[in-house]
């Protein structure tokens, strides 16, 4: 179990010194490339998945995507009021008359 051990360290280590030495020799823009093409892959691989899950759900995704509208459209809603509420902060002016005689309606 020990020689099993040590030849699996010693099988990491080769493999962790083969990546270091190719990432060292290998030009930025063929590595730009690589990291792009893993970028694709993972894109093309979750687009599939998302392409499944909405074929097999479509009731849900519906759900999701009219929940996704109403919040739209209650914030776009609340942020109208606030705007035509001055912020939300009314401030009342006081306004001083000058001497004048009131009637008995306070005019």
């Amino acid at each position: 179990m020990g020689k099993l051990d040590t030849a699996q360290d010693r099988a990491l280590e080769l493999i962790g010194e083969i990546g270091d030495g190719l990432r060292k020799r290998v030009p930025d823009k063929a590595a730009q490339w690589i990291e792009t093409g893993a970028a694709l892959g993972a894109l093309r691989a979750g687009s599939k998945v998302a392409g499944n899950f909405v074929r097999r759900n479509p009731y849900l995704v519906g759900a999701a995507v009219a929940g996704a509208g109403l919040l739209w459209l209650a914030a776009r809603y609340r942020k109208r009021q606030l705007a035509t509420e001055g912020g939300g902060k009314r401030r009342l002016q006081a306004v001083r008359l000058g001497d004048h005689e009131q009637d008995d309606y306070g005019v």
